[in-house]
């Protein structure tokens, strides 16, 4: 009777505290340069080694340029920052993957490219979005620094055990429907609150019919809804997405492994704390019009009025339209934009390059709009070029910068100014994320094509 959260969890306690919380073994650790510096210092403070450096793992993502990394970075508090992760992954014996480095990217895509996020094991990172690697059927989830150096000194961290929920989409897809669609849709109507407190599993038709890819963006937005984590059981599609991977199993190690990821399911009669079903039917290619990602409609629909928003919401609801410059009620297709983003480690893979790729293809970027498109790895760039989707970009006007976060959010120089409207197929909204004043429309990387070719926003059911 238990569900698959269980089974991951209750196989990694090391002790459970009476009437507090639980010792939890980690098998992963992803450091990144903005939440590790105190945490490296605590452990010089108290003269301690990390205790399992091989299971750790380093790399810059945010603050690294999108442009030129093979010279010295420009912005001081940048360099500052990935210098220090260098430095102390070097000082602590830890597997570090700089910048110019085929192994580097965004941290959240090159754990499941690379297999070192494997279904049944727990990863930590000091960054929300690590829920992403739920995707792989791992337990995954963002801490905060002081945890951070927990892991780094012990291999395990002190949590209370999340409760579990079950969200099932039924049906199928339709034209034009993405994952991304999928998660923005659970956004609004769940609110960013909605699931606070939980552990996700996602299940259902829409979810197994999903390429990995998919489920790594759905999965990564899970903790817009406010929950703990979220995941998907492993499947045959994930074996074949993990096989031959530089570090998964191999050989008689990977049929063994292999028969265990098959008993990682949810047991028929498990109850979760709560259940909730959707409909494909009901969804349609999204963006959002507010300034957190659960104000959201399908494309075709209108800002909601102030009359149909809850009462204890209409001051935030007005707050958040006057810093986007809409009107309630107002239709958001047609309306005019000025950037583009196509990236982060929502939809930095190379389906999303592909799906962007797909609408542009013999049309030509409107020159009112600037675009950056930024591969989520040094792999998903390679296989860019690979593919010739390089080519098909750079004849309709566009160009392929190098890996990063870029404008997911204001720490690098990739920041829209203020203003300005973004189309963005990163993961949050909020006022001054992508630069102070910027106002972001969350979507699929479709919308975003859509709208960076013809300017405005775009239903891209019309140009499919």
């Amino acid at each position: 009777m238990n569900t698959l959260f269980d089974k991951i969890w209750d196989r990694h306690v090391v002790q459970v505290v009476e009437d507090g919380p639980t010792q939890l073994y980690i098998d992963r650790l992803y450091c990144h340069e903005v939440t590790t510096p105190q945490a490296f210092d605590g452990l010089r403070e108290r003269k301690l080694k990390c205790f399992r450096p091989k299971q750790i793992f380093c790399m810059p993502d945010h603050n690294t340029p999108t442009h030129d990394q093979d010279k010295p970075i420009q912005d001081p508090v940048s360099k500052a920052q990935v210098d220090a992760l260098e430095r102390n992954s070097r000082e602590f014996g830890l597997n570090y993957f700089g910048m110019m480095s085929p192994d580097n990217g965004i941290i959240h895509v090159v754990g499941p490219e690379k297999g070192l996020s494997l279904p049944g094991i727990t990863i930590v990172c000091g960054d929300s979005h690590t829920s992403t690697h739920g995707a792989m059927g791992a337990v995954a989830f963002g801490i905060g620094t002081s945890e951070v150096e927990m892991v780094l000194a012990s291999q395990c961290i002190l949590q209370q055990k999340p409760k579990t929920m079950r969200i099932s989409i039924n049906g199928k897809l339709a034209k034009g429907v993405t994952p991304k669609d999928v998660a923005l849709y659970l956004m609004a109507r769940l609110s960013t609150s909605g699931a606070t407190g939980y552990f996700i599993e996602y299940a259902g038709e829409v979810v197994r019919d999903m390429s990995m890819e998919g489920r790594l963006t759905l999965c990564n937005l899970s903790i817009e809804m406010g929950a703990r984590g979220g995941f998907v059981a492993p499947d045959e599609k994930t074996f074949e997405y993990v096989k031959g991977t530089e570090y998964a199993p191999k050989g008689e190690a990977w049929e063994k492994t292999l028969a265990y990821w098959k008993t990682l399911k949810s047991d028929e009669d498990a109850v979760f704390d709560r259940e909730m079903s959707f409909e494909a039917d009901d969804i349609e290619p999204r963006i959002t019009y507010g300034t957190n990602p659960g104000m959201g409609i399908g494309i075709t629909q209108n800002i909601p009025n102030l009359s149909e928003i809850d009462e204890r919401e209409k001051m935030s609801f007005s707050k958040a339209l006057r810093y986007m410059g809409l009107q309630p009620g107002e239709r958001m297709l047609g309306k005019k934009i000025d950037y583009v983003f196509l990236g982060a480690c929502t939809n930095g893979r190379i389906e999303d390059f592909r799906a962007f790729a797909s609408v542009v293809k013999g049309r030509k970027k409107a020159p009112s709009v600037t675009a950056w498109l930024v591969p989520g790895s040094w792999a998903v760039h390679k296989q860019i070029h690979e593919e010739g989707i390089d080519v098909v970009l750079r004849e309709a006007g566009f160009e392929i910068r190098q890996p990063g976060c870029s404008a997911c959010l204001a720490m690098n120089d990739d920041k829209i100014p203020a203003g300005k409207y973004s189309v963005s197929t990163s993961n949050r909204n909020f006022e001054g994320r992508q630069g102070p004043g910027a106002r972001t429309i969350l979507s699929s990387p479709l919308v975003a094509a859509a709208a960076a070719v013809t300017g405005v926003i775009t239903d891209p059911r019309d140009l499919i």
